[in-house]
């Protein structure tokens, strides 16, 4: 995760261009804490195990996060919480920066609570260390993975589901190492909805959902997306509702400004 400053600009300045940036916000963000807050949202809660510096931005995105609904168990480094820029233009396209390293939980990390986190209907794991991948398999009963979490897969633990962007041409190379790995393989493709192949090597497609309104901001859609796939498969959905319901996710996301301010709830699930 990262302390995400978010910018409106007509469009992304070319090289030697300036532009006006206009409603900036700062936020917690990032793979795992979108996809934190959009299960909390779902199942009624969610714990968000990370790695945050022993600054102001760590301590913000504790008490942030903690109003949204999600319990966070941080391990605290003697480095900065890693920050970004983001960008939203006028289509609603985000462009990232990320400054500083990732601080990834780790399997070792004293404070993580791996002991603790036993029964779990379901995880969503971004980043980490093959130790960490393998506690979380053992607490879980349904394990979705990212490629973003490059350093702990490939080591044998076995996947419920990994999930990725089809566009992402670095994701897709990861994700075909440790393909054998996984019983679901889910690349999104925006707007057209996506692909799907399980273990067997059966295959289809899903597709996209309306967003029932304007489009606004496509920051965190994408982790949205495997936040309800996760929790989809963890609450017992087939594969093919499991994504109608991600894809729901997903599209809710992009009306809203930031990641935060629309997200799929469970009494939206009700009607």
């Amino acid at each position: 995760m990262e302390w995400v400053q978010f910018a409106r600009v007509e469009q992304v300045p070319h090289a030697g261009e300036v532009v006006h940036a206009r409603d900036s916000f700062e936020e917690p963000a990032g793979g795992g804490a979108v996809a934190a807050v959009q299960l909390a949202r779902l199942a009624g809660g969610a714990i968000l195990v990370t790695a945050l510096g022993e600054d102001e931005q760590g301590e913000r995105s504790v008490e942030r996060l903690s109003e949204l609904g999600v319990e966070v168990r941080p391990s605290w480094r003697a480095a900065p919480t890693r920050r970004a820029l983001t960008l939203v233009d006028d289509t609603g396209e985000r462009t990232i920066t990320t400054f500083g390293p990732r601080l990834d939980p780790l399997g070792g990390d004293a404070h993580a609570g791996w002991e603790e986190l036993g029964e779990l209907d379901a995880t969503y794991f971004t980043a980490g260390d093959a130790a960490a991948l393998r506690a979380a398999r053992q607490a879980s009963r349904v394990l979705v993975a990212s490629p973003r979490a490059r350093q702990a897969l490939g080591h044998g633990v076995e996947l419920d589901a990994l999930v990725l962007s089809g566009k992402d041409g670095m994701e897709r190379d990861r994700a075909a190492r440790v393909r054998g790995e996984t019983g679901l393989l889910v690349l999104t493709e925006g707007e057209l909805g996506g692909s799907y192949t399980d273990r067997s090597g059966a295959s289809g497609r899903f597709s996209a959902v309306a967003p029932g309104g304007e489009p606004v901001d496509s920051y965190g859609c994408g982790d949205s997306f495997a936040g309800g796939l996760t929790y989809g498969l963890g609450a017992g959905l087939g594969v093919a509702d499991s994504l109608d319901l991600a894809a729901r996710c997903g599209a809710v996301c992009l009306t809203g400004r930031g990641p935060y301010e629309r997200q799929l709830t469970a009494r939206e699930l009700e009607r």
